[in-house]
Order: C-alpha cells, then structure tokens, then sequence
C-alpha cells in the first residue's frame, strides 16, 4: 500500500535540541540541588517527556517531589532558552520539500507540550510546511500511547498502515507499532541504530535524503 502520510518526531529526528533540553536540564538539577549529567548521557534520557528525562536523570533516591521541583523548575528555564542553539538537521528541509512534492501529508507529533510543540515548529519552518502540529496535551497522552499517532490518521483520512513514521527513539518506534503504521528510523538522533531496529524499526536512515526513495522501494514491495 503506497505511503499516503508521515508522522516525524520532533527532538532528535527534524530539531537538534540536545545542547539546549541539556543546558537547561542541567541548570534545573542544579537550582534544586542535584549534580549536573554530562551531555552525553541526555539522548539516552531525551524522548519520553520532561517527567520521564527528570526521572531517569535524578538520584535513584529522589522521589516525586523532587521530580516535581526540576520540572519547575526546568520549564521556566527552557522557555528562556529552547533556542538558544535548536536548529533543523542538515537534509530536513529538503527532505520535507521532496515529500510535499510527492504528495504526501506531514504531521508533528512530540512529547512536548502541545503549545511549546507548535511554537518550536514555527520557529523554524514556514507555516505551510505541516498539515499538523500535536504536542502531548489532555487528549494526547504521551507517546508510546498511540492516541496522537491515530488521531492524525483521523485527521488525514487515512488507515494507520498507510502511514510512515519517522524517528529517533525507541519511545518512537513503539508508537508506530501500537498504531499500526511502519516506523523508520532517523540514524541521525538520539539513538542507536541497532537500538531502532531492535525496536521494530523497519530499516534505519542515516541521511534525510535517503527517506524518500527508501518509502519507493518499500511501497514497491508491498
């Protein structure tokens, strides 16, 4: 069945936000008392939202209120500086003009809040550029849940299988999975290739430019 629409993660598959989500994070742990984590650490903890990187970053003994405080915390921080280095990867831009040339509708779906979600998008594309933008929310819990990955599908009239889904995660690769749509794999992020396919990647990209032809040949064999 030939691809009709991609969904793209936004941290580590179209944004580089890693120096910034750390610098911030970094501050955070600090502010409330914690050790800083060295920046190498934070793709292992970027993906599944600011609860779940404070988690995993804070001491094993830390508890809930402490995550509560570093979420404050962070929020405020970040506001200030979330673009202070973000940019689109190299090959983004093209890639998305070579899929809106093919015809395909493009959405946004992130763990970030809905309404930082769409302002990170607008800060670096043109308003044209998505057909939608979703951010977690009261009705799109965070990913792997696979509610805002069908809640496009809806939105686009299209079944979930023809659908691509392009990220940099495990959390990424579960929710095409849960949604029932094929998920690739942006070797370029936060994440190791071996560790996508492992997650049920169909195949892994190292390059944007390698996207558009890699869903011919998968369309063709279907």
């Amino acid at each position: 069945m030939r691809t009709s629409a991609i969904i793209f993660d936004l941290d580590g598959t179209l944004l580089d936000t890693l120096q910034d989500v750390a610098d911030a994070a970094n501050t955070s742990l600090e502010r409330c008392g914690f050790p800083a984590r060295p920046i190498h650490d934070y793709p292992d903890l970027i993906g599944g939202g600011v609860r779940h990187l404070f988690r995993k970053a804070l001491p094993k003994e830390a508890g809930e209120s402490d995550i509560d405080h570093c979420v404050a915390a962070f929020r405020d921080i970040y506001a200030e500086h979330w673009n202070d280095t973000t940019a689109p990867y190299p090959g983004i831009i093209e890639l998305i003009a070579l899929l809106r040339e093919r015809g395909l509708k493009m959405a946004v779906l992130s763990n970030k809040p809905h309404e930082f979600t769409v302002r990170c998008v607008a800060a670096h594309f043109p308003d044209d550029t998505f057909d939608l933008v979703v951010g977690e929310g009261p009705e799109t819990p965070t990913k792997p849940d696979p509610t805002g990955a069908l809640r496009i599908a809806t939105a686009f009239a299209c079944q979930p299988s023809q659908m691509a889904f392009l990220g940099d995660s495990d959390i990424d690769m579960h929710t095409a999975g849960r949604a029932g749509m094929r998920a690739f794999g942006a070797g370029w992020g936060f994440r190791s290739k071996e560790e996508l396919l492992r997650c049920g990647a169909v195949a892994v990209v190292d390059h944007p430019r390698e996207l558009p032809p890699l869903l011919e040949r998968v369309d063709g064999e279907e």
